[in-house]
């Protein structure tokens, strides 16, 4: 195989964690001497290139009117206000208010990129394509590089029958809901996936498989997600197929607790519900009051509406937090159960209350519940009680906390970040080889 330096090609979703998961293994391609270009989302736009690599950006929809800009606090506003009821709903409703609708807008972005990412690959001549994205981009499929399929969200989305939907939130224990929410995935899905399907094939991709929106790779597929929490399938997954223990990047700054945190009684506990979730202003505002009476110390991750409410004493935050520098410090996790923030606390074992709001962030929060791992709690319905009880359960819990760390160890051995780096290597070299 040859040793040229290659050029790698990511597209991650425009969401934190699955660029986030790009940047880690990204960062490690970039210091073995391999050319890094990101074509994310325009609104990643001078966030990638101090990590040392190049931005071929592209957009996903049509420039905005010449208007007043939308500051980012007010679109996440925006978008939690015309969802506040759907988020409330049980998971088989939110299959036609919240997933669809969802997965039709990044399937318009995907639509309305295609020339774009096209023109991009023909410039930059990639050696191999890596995406973390739900949706296909035909213009990856079709250039004629060697493409990698990272799965970043919870590993139910490549299904099977043997584990529960994806998307459900529905415990693995008890099959009686499971036919009924499929039946009610193809049924809101179906015409959107026609319609996709019909783009794809016409841009020249092969079909898409049956209600799926993104293709399986026969590269190379890697799945983000711990053995300690992963599911018994029925199907094996094929040889291409690789579990990454976790992905957690190494580029966030340090971080030292606040002095008004660092000495005081009661566990040090971070709260983070992400952008979606900390842009609920009533729903932080709920937790700060419940966590004011707790005797523990919590570092609050305030997200894109910081400047909307107050912490409390026994609290210290910000708007924008390095979390992989702040979870080895912490005793206990909070979280909304996005991927990236469930397999990183998993990776520095740390137990976790999860409260989750949307999309897999059910299935994380019912598999970390069910395995012991932490405590699933409804995000809207729990008092301030519970709550607290939940905080004061996990951070007292000595024999939970030992489980996890052991986790954490051998999470932290697999280093799945290089591992990673290393299977996207090896593509790329075989391919220039041959």
């Amino acid at each position: 195989m040859t040793d040229r330096p290659l050029t790698i090609v990511f597209m991650p979703e425009s969401a934190y964690g699955p660029t986030n998961n790009c940047i880690g293994i990204g960062k490690i391609l970039e210091q073995r001497g391999h050319r890094i270009v990101f074509t994310s989302e325009s609104s990643w736009k001078g966030k990638l290139e101090p990590f040392g690599f190049e931005e071929r950006l592209v957009s996903q929809a049509p420039p905005p009117p010449d208007d007043a800009p939308q500051s980012a606090g007010q679109y996440w506003a925006d978008f939690m206000a015309a969802l506040a009821e759907a988020l409330r709903t049980p998971t088989i409703d939110q299959l036609s208010t919240v997933v669809e609708p969802i997965f039709a807008s990044m399937l318009d972005g995907a639509t309305y990129c295609e020339p774009q990412l096209r023109e991009i690959l023909g410039s930059v001549e990639p050696d191999v394509i890596v995406q973390d994205n739900v949706a296909a981009f035909p213009a990856l499929l079709t250039h004629g590089a060697p493409w990698v399929k990272i799965v970043s969200c919870n590993p139910l989305e490549v299904k099977d029958p043997g584990i529960a939907p994806v998307f459900s939130g529905y415990p693995d224990a008890d099959r009686s809901g499971w036919d009924e929410f499929r039946a009610a995935y193809a049924r809101t899905h179906r015409d959107t996936w026609e319609r996709f399907n019909a783009f794809v094939v016409d841009s020249g991709a092969p079909p898409l498989p049956d209600l799926e929106f993104v293709h399986e790779s026969d590269h190379l597929n890697m799945y983000v997600f711990p053995e300690a929490l992963d599911y018994r399938r029925e199907r094996p997954l094929a040889p291409t197929w690789h579990r990454l223990e976790s992905s957690v990047r190494e580029t966030d700054e340090p971080f030292e607790v606040p002095d008004e945190l660092r000495e005081g009684p009661g566990a040090l506990v971070y709260l983070s519900l992400g952008t979606l979730g900390s842009a609920d202003v009533e729903l932080m505002r709920r937790l700060v009051s419940a966590f004011a009476e707790s005797p523990h110390r919590f570092i609050v991750s305030k997200g894109p509406r910081a400047d909307e409410f107050d912490l409390a004493d026994n609290m210290w935050g910000a708007a924008n937090l390095p979390q992989t520098s702040i979870l080895p410090l912490c005793d206990v996790v909070i979280t909304h159960g996005g991927n990236n923030t469930t397999t990183e606390s998993m990776h520095f074992g740390k137990p976790m209350i999860v409260l989750p709001v949307f999309w897999d962030q059910h299935d994380n929060a019912q598999r970390v519940h069910e395995l012991g791992f932490g405590i699933r709690l409804d995000t809207y319905a729990s008092g301030d009680t519970e709550l607290r009880d939940a905080v004061d359960s996990l951070a007292t819990d000595e024999a939970l906390h030992e489980r996890a760390a052991a986790a954490g160890t051998a999470i932290r051995a697999a280093d799945g970040k290089r591992r990673a780096a290393d299977l996207i290597e090896h593509v790329g070299r075989s391919a220039s080889a041959g």
